[in-house]
C-alpha cells in the first residue's frame, strides 16, 4: 500500500529510508514546539494553549504536504513570522492577538486564491529577484536582532531630554507614578549588556554550546542546545523547576480552547476593518506576510529539490508559467497555505515550509511517507506539555539569533557594486530589523527601488504590481503621519 501511494520505487526510496529520513527532520525542527509559545506569549496568549496550537498546526500542514502533494518536506510556524505576528503586529502596530491571528486566517485564504490563480506568477515575476533576497536577509537581520535582545545581550541608554512620551503621554519632564511604555527618539545609545546578571550568562553559555553544536553539525543541534541550556540554567537559578504534569496537560487544553477560533471571533477578524486607515494597513500587512511567506516556500523548495531531483526543470517551468496545481511545487505551496488558514483557526502564527527539512532529504527523503513520520512525531511530543513553562528565554534565544546567522547567506547573491539595486536593498533589510517591521522593510524597497529607476528612466523596470503596493505603502505613511 505504501508502495502504490507513495510511489516509493518510482523516486528510488524505500519505507526504512522514508521512516529515518522522517526522524531526522523532526529531530532538526522539533525545537519550534518550544520557541514558538516562549515568542507568542508575549503578546498575551497562553504559552500552553501556542504549544498545543503549534503542534497541531505542523500535524495538519505537513500532512497534507505528505498526503496531498507527496513531498518530503515539514511545515510548523514560520519563525520570521512569529516575529512580525509579535513584534510588527501587536508591539509596532497594536493590535490584539486575536486580530493577528484574523490576520494570519486571511493571509492563508488569500494566499489560497493566488495560488490557485496566475495572479501568483504575476507577484513572483513582478519582484525584482535581488530584492527577494534582501527580503530574506532582512527577515535574517530582524530575527536576529530579537535574539540578541532577548538574550539580554543589548542595553540601551535613555536621556532624559530625549524622551517623547510616557505612558502614550506627551512628555514634558512631568513627575509619573508608574511606567508602562516609554517612547524615546533616535537618540537612544544601545551598548554591549554587562554579563552579571544570570540570565545574561545562561543566554551566552547556550549560544556558545550551540555554535559548538552547530559548526560540527551535530543532528538535532538546536533541540538538544535548548535542552542542554535549561539544566545549565537550574544551578543559576534560572530555570523553573516547578513541574506539575498533571495541571500542565490540564492547562494546555484548557488554554488551547480559549485561542481556538478566535482568529473568526467578533474580536478577531471582524473587529478590524472599523476606518479607511485600518482597511489599509491590514491590507498592507497581509500583502507582507503572504509576500514573504510565498518567497520562503519557493526558496525552500528550490535550494532543496532542484539538486535531488524531487523537482524537475518542468515542475518549476509549469510553477512559474501554470496555472492551478499540476507540478509538485504548486501541490507544495497549496498545502503551505492551507496550513496557515488552519494555523490562524488554531491559535498560532503564519507556517512555513521549514529548510529543516534538508536535513531529512540529506538522508534520503524523496516522498510524502517522510512528512508522515514527522507529523507522528509531532503528534507525540504533546507529552512534552509540561517543560513549555519550564524553558527560560535564555535557552530559545540563541536560536534566533543562530536562524538570523543563518539567513545572511542571502546578502552575498545581492550585486553590492550596483547602487540600483544596493540602495534599496540595504533599506530593505535595515528597516526590517531597525524599524522592528518586515512591512516597512519590504515599503522602504519598493519605494527606493521605484524612485531609482524612475531617476534612470528605466520605466520597463517597474512592473505595475509594484507601482500599486508602493502607493499603498506611501498613502499608510502619509496616514500615519497625518494622525
Amino acid at each position: 500500500m505504501l508502495e502504490h501511494f507513495f510511489k516509493l520505487s518510482a523516486n528510488k526510496t524505500t519505507v526504512r529510508t522514508e521512516v529515518l529520513a522522517g526522524m531526522t527532520t523532526f529531530i532538526a525542527m522539533g525545537y519550534i514546539i518550544f520557541l514558538n509559545p516562549a515568542v507568542l506569549s508575549l503578546t498575551g496568549m497562553p504559552t500552553q494553549g501556542v504549544f498545543l496550537a503549534t503542534i497541531l498546526t505542523a500535524v495538519i500542514g505537513t500532512l497534507i504536504t505528505g498526503l496531498f502533494a507527496n513531498l518530503p518536506y515539514a511545515l510548523a510556524p514560520s519563525i520570521g513570522m512569529q516575529a512580525m505576528f509579535t513584534y510588527t503586529i501587536v508591539f509596532g502596530l497594536g493590535y490584539t492577538w486575536q486580530q493577528a491571528l484574523g490576520m494570519v486566517f486571511l493571509v492563508g485564504l488569500v494566499d489560497v486564491i493566488i495560488t490557485l490563480t496566475k495572479i501568483r506568477s504575476m507577484i513572483v515575476k513582478a519582484i525584482p529577484e535581488q530584492l527577494k533576497h534582501a527580503i530574506a536577509a532582512g527577515i535574517g537581520l530582524f530575527i536576529a536582532y530579537i535574539g540578541l535582545k532577548n538574550a539580554g545581550f543589548l542595553n540601551f541608554l535613555v536621556d532624559g531630554a530625549n524622551i517623547i512620551s510616557v505612558n502614550d503621554q506627551t512628555y514634558h519632564g512631568q513627575a509619573v507614578k508608574s511606567i508602562n511604555s516609554i517612547l524615546a527618539n533616535s537618540a537612544v545609545t544601545p551598548e554591549m549588556a554587562i554579563f552579571n546578571q544570570p540570565a545574561v550568562i545562561l543566554a551566552l553559555i547556550g549560544f556558545i554550546i550551540l555554535i559548538g553544536l552547530v559548526v560540527t553539525k551535530v543532528p538535532g543541534a538546536f533541540l538538544i542546545s535548548v535542552f542542554v541550556t535549561t539544566l545549565i540554567g537550574i544551578p543559576l537559578g534560572v530555570t523553573n523547576t516547578h513541574i506539575d504534569a498533571i495541571n500542565s496537560f490540564k492547562a494546555t487544553f484548557a488554554d488551547f480552547g480559549n485561542i481556538f477560533g478566535q482568529a473568526l471571533g467578533k474580536d478577531g477578524l471582524w473587529s478590524m476593518f472599523t476606518t479607511p486607515k485600518h482597511i489599509l494597513i491590514v491590507i498592507l500587512t497581509v500583502f507582507s506576510m503572504g509576500l514573504s511567506g510565498l518567497f520562503d516556500a519557493i526558496g525552500t523548495f528550490i535550494g532543496t529539490g532542484l539538486t535531488t531531483g524531487i523537482f524537475s526543470q518542468a515542475d518549476q517551468k509549469e510553477f512559474y508559467e501554470g496555472t492551478g496545481f499540476k507540478s509538485k511545487m504548486d501541490r507544495g505551496l497549496v498545502a503551505d497555505t492551507f496550513a496557515t488558514m488552519f494555523a490562524g483557526i488554531l491559535g498560532t502564527s503564519n507556517t512555513t515550509t521549514f529548510i529543516e527539512a534538508s536535513t531529512g532529504i540529506k538522508a534520503g527523503g524523496r516522498t510524502g511517507l517522510t512528512s508522515v513520520i514527522v507529523a507522528i512525531g509531532f503528534l507525540l511530543s504533546i507529552v512534552a506539555a509540561p517543560l513549555v513553562n519550564v524553558i527560560p528565554t535564555a535557552a530559545t534565544a540563541p536560536i534566533l539569533i543562530m536562524v538570523g546567522i543563518m539567513m545572511m547567506n542571502e546578502f552575498k547573491v545581492i550585486a553590492w557594486d550596483d547602487l540600483e539595486i544596493a540602495i534599496p536593498a540595504f533599506f530593505t533589510s535595515a528597516f526590517m530589523a531597525f524599524s522592528y517591521s518586515i512591512s516597512y522593510g519590504i515599503a522602504a524597497g519598493f519605494v527606493f527601488y521605484i524612485l531609482i529607476k524612475t531617476v534612470k528612466q528605466k520605466f520597463t523596470e517597474i512592473s505595475p504590481i509594484l507601482w500599486i503596493v508602493s502607493i499603498l505603502f506611501l498613502l499608510n505613511f502619509i496616514s500615519l503621519a497625518i494622525n
